[in-house]
C-alpha cells in the first residue's frame, strides 16, 4: 500500500539510526528493521488510518528491541519517548529550496492539493469533503499531484536518484530568491 511505502520512506532512515545506536551489530539491526516492515505490511488498510505513523513505528520498533533483549537476556534500558526529529543535512533536504518553482509549474488544482494535504497538514479525508469528492477520488488526486510534482522537481532541478531512488543530488541553480 502507497500510505505504507510513503511513510517507510519518510522514517526509515531514523528508525535505522534509532536501532543502530542501541546495538552493536548491523546486521541485527537491519533484521530488526525488516521485522518492523513486515508489521507494518501486516497492518495493510489498518495501517493508513493512523493518524501518527512515526510514532507507531516507533512503538513497534521499540517493542522488536525489546523482544530482541529478552531473547538474549540483554538487560539494556530502552527509552520510552520518541527520540528528537533530527536534522537532516541528506540532498532532499536542501532540495525543498527548489519546492516553490516546482509547485508554480503544477496545474492550481495540482498546486492545491500538494499545499494543502502535504504542506499545510490538512487529511485527505478533509480534502474530500472540501472540495466535494469521495475519500478514494481525493486520494487517487493527491496521488496523482504528488506524482506531477516529483516529476517536475525532476526536470527543474536536475535531480539524479541513487540505486535506492533516492535523492542523491540536484542542480541548487534551480532555487528562487524569497519573496
Amino acid at each position: 500500500m502507497k500510505c505504507i511505502t510513503d511513510a517507510w520512506d519518510r522514517h526509515e532512515q531514523e528508525l535505522r539510526g534509532f536501532l543502530y545506536s542501541r546495538l552493536e551489530d548491523a546486521d541485527v539491526a537491519e533484521d530488526l528493521l525488516q521485522d518492523v516492515f513486515l508489521k507494518a505490511l501486516a497492518e495493510n488498510s489498518r495501517f493508513c488510518t493512523l493518524e501518527n505513523t512515526r510514532a507507531w513505528l516507533f512503538r513497534v520498533t521499540r517493542n522488536r528491541l525489546i523482544d530482541y533483549y529478552r531473547t538474549r537476556h540483554i538487560h539494556e534500558e530502552v527509552p520510552m519517548e520518541l527520540p528528537q526529529e533530527q536534522a537532516s543535512v541528506e540532498p532532499v533536504v536542501n532540495l525543498s529550496r527548489c519546492l516553490p518553482k516546482a509547485l508554480r509549474e503544477l496545474s492550481a488544482e495540482d498546486r492545491e492539493a500538494i499545499e494543502l494535504c502535504d504542506l499545510d497538514g490538512m487529511t485527505q479525508g478533509e480534502f474530500a469533503v472540501l472540495k466535494g469528492l469521495s475519500t478514494p477520488g481525493a486520494k487517487s488526486r493527491i496521488q496523482r499531484a504528488r506524482r506531477r510534482l516529483r516529476e517536475s522537481l525532476k526536470t527543474a532541478c536536475n535531480i539524479i536518484f541513487d540505486e535506492q531512488g533516492r535523492v542523491c543530488c540536484f542542480d541548487s541553480s534551480c532555487q528562487l530568491p524569497e519573496e
